[in-house]
């Protein structure tokens, strides 16, 4: 049975990464029996847990060929909308840097959108397969946040459930309490798994060893609309402290604990059962598509997603 909603959330998709490691354009690589996008399932699923409105986040060189695939498909589906996260797009009075060529990062992507949404919203991104169950429990816990106040709820999944076989990945590994309110979200930007199962980190040169069972934030999270104050101005914290680095990024996972350890809200960390399967080299493909080509077998999606 698909979720009842009162209010209207909306989810923003995070789809202006530069896919440095995939190779090419993997928002718009066709992974479904019908051609379909990692995106369109996870607009499915989105719709079918409540979801009323979606806002794609993009790069401006790729907007038409963005457009071109999806809003046909998406028009009478759910409403859609769209922003740009621009190097030059920053709140006023920042000097932005001459030598900055990478991204600020999904902290400033989330920012991106915040006079496209008015009432409690999640975040995606765009590479990761999320699964329907994972939706369904973001949308029961997004509807009982207050707008006007700040607010959030995050999904966890069990790291083991959420890496590569073909390199590192970045998660955000999630310190909880007893009671699963977060703590912490600490960015790893280089997690592996090795050929026998044994995963581990890797930082300044050390290797730490890691069990597998970690939560991690795998971007799925909500949020009511002050959650954009929070980022503008930890965002204008960011680059006066790394003005002078070419490649640092402002992390969502940065701005979520920052929720906690400045603001004071607590933040419930909801597990998922679900493994969620991501796209950071050309080499994950052909797991991702044998694992919907499964999916669909088994009835958890049409052979066809949309239906003209």
């Amino acid at each position: 049975m698909d979720t009842v909603v009162k209010i209207k959330p909306a989810i923003v998709v995070l789809a202006a990464g530069l896919a440095s490691r995939y190779g090419s354009l993997k928002q718009i690589d066709q992974f479904g029996p019908s051609g379909e996008t990692i995106i369109d399932y996870s607009i499915y699923d989105a719709i079918k847990s409540g979801f009323q409105k979606v806002v794609f986040i993009i790069r401006k060189n790729i907007e038409e060929e963005f457009k071109e695939v999806f809003v046909e498909k998406f028009e009478n589906q759910i409403e859609i909308d769209y922003a740009f996260q621009e190097n030059d797009i920053v709140p006023e009075g920042i000097v932005i840097p001459k030598d900055r060529i990478k991204p600020w990062g999904t902290g400033h992507a989330v920012f991106m959108a915040a006079n496209k949404v008015d009432g409690p919203f999640a975040v995606i991104n765009a590479d990761d397969f999320y699964g329907p169950v994972s939706f369904r429990l973001l949308v029961e816990h997004l509807i009982t946040l207050l707008p006007e106040k700040l607010e959030a709820c995050l999904i966890g999944y069990r790291l083991k459930n959420t890496l590569s076989d073909h390199g590192y990945v970045s998660r955000g590994i999630c310190t909880v309490s007893d009671e699963l309110f977060l703590q912490k979200v600490t960015e790893r930007t280089h997690i592996y798994k090795k050929p026998g199962g044994d995963i581990y980190y890797v930082e300044a040169d050390k290797q730490y060893d890691l069990t597998g069972q970690e939560l991690v934030s795998m971007n799925l999270v909500g949020f009511t609309p002050p959650f954009f104050d929070v980022l503008k101005q930890g965002f204008e914290n960011f680059v006066q402290k790394n003005a002078q680095n070419p490649k640092a990024e402002y992390y969502l996972p940065d701005a979520v604990t920052s929720l906690v350890e400045n603001y004071g809200v607590q933040i419930p960390v909801i597990e998922t059962p679900e493994m969620t399967y991501g796209v950071t080299y050309k080499e994950d493909k052909p797991i991702v598509k044998e694992m919907i080509r499964k999916m669909v077998e088994q009835g958890s999606y049409p052979k066809k997603l949309w239906e003209k």
